[in-house]
């Protein structure tokens, strides 16, 4: 190989189109060896996007990151979920191995406050993970700059970062160097990658996830004490501050 183009190909920016990019972090594994398999850095990425666009909810899209949610728990590291479509319900979480006192909760009331939330919680360096539920506030499609402006804060804060959208949007263009859609298959969840940092994924990943998904709309089952304020209140602080 010419040594010129082999420094080029050194470079952490630059990958062969055969081949996984670097991660710019390291990765978090996802506790399904198959998926890590087909993952570049063989996890989660940090500091990146990841979009999962499950055909409905209820699938297993939450059970895909349990494990890894309950390791960086199990390490003390803050869990937020910004706009979930319904209320965690605490024992399943529990259960799953999540620390229930390492979890926060955010309900925007108004498109702009849930992406102020979702801005400002993936640029905080003390968020591990962050799961956004967005689109539904947004007429049913986030804007094209809204979601460059996800991917941005995710690379300021490092953490993991997970879109869930509908399964609709699987054609659509996104910042995300990350898209997965999921599909039930049995008792089976179907991963397929849309998009990666590497060659094209030659076939679907089946994996065996947990279900139910965790969520629930009795508010009997609220995690107790770790609502974060709501982010209109928080705003009106920010604006006190400064």
């Amino acid at each position: 190989m010419n040594p010129a183009l082999a420094q080029v190909l050194e470079r952490s920016d630059i990958r062969r189109g055969d081949a996984f990019a670097v991660a710019p972090a390291p990765t978090l594994a996802t506790g399904f060896p198959p998926l890590d398999a087909e993952l570049p850095g063989g996890g989660w990425p940090r500091g990146q996007l990841s979009e999962l666009l499950p055909e409905h909810d209820g699938i297993g899209e939450l059970g895909l990151l349990l494990p890894a949610l309950a390791a960086l728990t199990a390490a003390g590291r803050i869990v937020v979920l910004v706009a979930p479509p319904q209320r965690p319900h605490a024992p399943a979480w529990a259960a799953a191995g999540i620390r229930l006192d390492c979890l926060r909760l955010v309900f925007p009331r108004q498109p702009r406050d849930a992406l102020w939330a979702g801005v400002e919680t993936l640029r905080c360096g003390g968020v591990a993970a962050t799961l956004l539920w967005l689109d539904p506030l947004f007429r049913g499609a986030l804007p094209a700059n809204s979601l460059r402006r996800l991917q941005v804060a995710a690379g300021e804060g490092g953490g993991g970062a997970f879109l869930f959208r509908p399964a609709r949007l699987a054609a659509e263009a996104s910042p995300a160097p990350l898209r997965l859609q999921l599909q039930a298959a049995g008792g089976h969840l179907r991963v397929n990658i849309l998009k990666r940092r590497g060659p094209p994924a030659r076939q679907a990943v089946l994996l065996d996830v947990a279900r139910p998904a965790g969520l629930s709309p009795d508010i009997s089952h609220v995690v107790a004490g770790t609502a974060l304020p709501d982010t209109a209140e928080i705003r009106r602080r920010s604006r006190v501050l400064a």
